[in-house]
């Protein structure tokens, strides 16, 4: 963990003035519901309007003068694909990004909009970002992974150095999982430097990968149900350095039903005005169902993201 948070901590000088230090910002009607100091770290506000142009931007910082010019190639349905594509732009750095041919076509003309190439493969999402990799070491291009990767990791774990220095009391950081990047890199940071918070991987019900991987002692095939929380649906790749990270740093779990999700979606919209994706009301349903352990102290939930489309919006939250 010592490496890693050295990477994090060398990516949060690294990364700026790219990447925005986002808001923590004090909601005093989700206070009000739950009896709890809320904070929300305002990732939705990141550019791209998601996380991951943090672990985008660290990773392509590193590559060498031969990388950047061979490009990149990376596997996303949105969010992650965009990070790269901005981050690629930014950089002059050729980007090539793969994904499920079932993804919305919205999110992939917003990767394209940023001017990288996309490919799409009518296989499910794990398959995708198998092949994805499979052909960056044919074309000799370095593969992005969207959590398989230390320097992405770091990326991410930089919202938790902006926590630290935002507030030093937490009692819990809420954060949603899927590959495990985000969490492994905000629980890396936060286990450091505020040991006595609370890290909470918060996971849909519907898909469960990494979670049942932990319960499995190793990384399982998880069979899925739909979700709204696209942004972390899909299986973990074999091997994922996020398994044994974010068994180390997780300290709390939280599962949440599809009901859970769309009710925390749309309490939010009410309380603070902010329309989220289903991944960021993964974060909030979980801090609601745990709030009784926590009253009277301050928590923060990660709002990891912001791209959903609206009429997918007002279907969840009416």
């Amino acid at each position: 963990m010592n490496d890693l948070f050295q990477r994090i901590e060398e990516a949060h000088r690294a990364i700026r003035p790219q990447v925005s230090v986002t808001p923590l910002a004090f909601s005093p009607m989700l206070s009000k519901v739950t009896g709890c100091d809320v904070y929300l770290k305002c990732e939705h506000l990141q550019h791209t309007g998601s996380f991951k142009f943090r672990g985008a931007t660290n990773k392509l910082r590193l590559l060498d003068a031969d990388a950047r010019r061979n490009g990149v190639l990376t596997v996303s349905s949105g969010n992650h694909g965009q990070g790269v594509a901005l981050a690629g732009k930014l950089a002059g750095v050729p980007v090539t990004v793969y994904a499920s041919a079932s993804a919305a076509a919205i999110k992939l003309d917003a990767i394209r909009a940023l001017g990288a190439e996309v490919v799409t493969l009518n296989d499910t999402t794990l398959a995708v970002e198998l092949e994805a990799a499979r052909q960056a070491k044919i074309r000799g291009m370095a593969f992005v992974s969207p959590y398989n990767d230390l320097d992405v990791i770091a990326g991410q774990g930089t919202i938790g150095m902006e926590l630290h220095e935002q507030s030093t009391d937490l009692a819990a950081v809420f954060a949603s999982v899927g590959g495990g990047g985000l969490i492994s890199g905000i629980g890396t940071a936060v286990k450091t430097l505020l040991p006595q918070t609370d890290v909470i991987g918060c996971w849909p019900a519907n898909s469960t990968a990494l979670y049942s991987s932990f319960q499995a002692g190793k990384i399982i095939d998880v069979e899925e149900s739909e979700t709204i929380s696209d942004g972390t649906a899909g299986g973990v790749e074999p091997g994922s350095v996020t398994f044994d990270i974010g068994r180390e740093v997780i300290t709390g779990t939280a599962l949440v039903t599809e009901e859970e999700i769309r009710a925390a979606m749309k309490l939010l919209a009410q309380t603070d005005r902010w329309m989220v994706e289903g991944a960021a009301g993964v974060a909030l349903a979980s801090m609601l169902k745990l709030s009784a352990q926590y009253q009277g102290r301050a928590v923060a939930v990660v709002l990891c993201g912001r791209n959903i489309m609206l009429n997918k919006f007002i279907e969840a939250v009416k």
